[in-house]
């Protein structure tokens, strides 16, 4: 019998703005799901997407990193070094036959935002190009049980009309090419893992457990996220924000004697409970 590969996890914030208590909170519980059963914290900084990118949002969230005493293993990966691994995915999925190129508009788009090939573009149309989903497959998640595969297939960009790779193919060719065993998220990005499996079984790479953390929100009900303008945490407060974060987990040590980020850290890992998330897994996880 073929030895367990060790467990590798990751964290993989946009540099759209610093870390906010959301993003912290992926952070930690990633990084404790990881240290808890012995294995690597991987870093890999999504940088495919100029546009929406801020100048020195890399570097500031590595320094929150670690000033948090959230320290990785390996070199960080940067998706904006990948763009051949990416076109090579491409090809690989231009076999299947089911790449085909988009004009269509958001307003335009049919349910679900998929195309389902009903545009015909022109000689000078801007094209994304886009795959067309058949095997939608169920799976478990770690902190929400089992997950049915949607009702119905649709389709998904895999490289922008502007020529930038979209996430759904970043994702998985980097998740396989870092060895990630397990991935620990947000629920929002649940409805994207099933089409992000289909892909992986089309790329022949290996795929990985899931767990989707409960979403974060201000008092007002609104997703913290960096669109919504979630403040960003201040590292000064690093004790602190491990607590809250630790609290929004439902962990027992959020209110530790711990005097230090790195004796809060030991203890959090070692009484790691995801199934205290499994059990807040419908609420919604408020921030104050």
């Amino acid at each position: 019998m073929a030895a367990k590969p060790q467990y590798r996890g990751r964290f993989a914030p946009s540099p759209t703005g610093p870390l906010h208590m959301g993003s912290l909170l992926t952070a930690l519980a990633s990084y404790l799901h990881a240290r808890s059963a012995s294995g690597l914290w991987l870093l890999r900084i999504e940088d495919i997407d100029p546009p929406r990118e801020v100048p020195g949002a890399s570097d500031s969230i590595l320094r929150s990193l670690e000033a948090h005493g959230l320290h990785w293993d390996e070199s960080v990966l940067f998706q904006s070094t990948r763009l051949d691994a990416y076109a090579e995915a491409l090809n690989t999925l231009k076999a299947s036959g089911r790449l085909f190129p988009c004009s269509c508009t958001r307003a335009t788009l049919g349910p679900g935002g998929s195309c389902l090939r009903r545009c015909k573009p022109g000689p000078d149309d801007p094209t994304a190009l886009r795959i067309q989903l058949d095997e939608s497959m169920g799976f478990e998640d770690q902190i929400l049980g089992t997950q049915a595969p949607p009702g119905e297939s649709g389709d998904l960009v895999l490289r922008r009309k502007d020529g930038l790779y979209a996430y759904a193919l970043a994702v998985v060719v980097d998740d396989a090419r870092q060895g990630v065993t397990h991935v620990v998220r947000g629920a929002d990005l649940l409805p994207q893992t099933f089409a992000q499996l289909e892909l992986l079984t089309l790329l022949h790479s290996p795929r990985p457990d899931y767990a989707h953390l409960p979403i974060v929100c201000d008092h007002r009900g609104t997703k913290l996220s960096k669109q919504a303008g979630a403040p960003a945490i201040d590292d000064k407060r690093a004790l602190n924000n491990l607590r809250d974060a630790l609290r929004l987990l439902r962990q027992p040590c959020a209110d530790s004697p711990a005097a230090t980020v790195d004796e809060l850290l030991v203890q959090a890992t070692a009484d790691w409970d995801p199934r205290a998330l499994a059990r807040a897994a419908k609420e919604v996880l408020v921030y104050h």
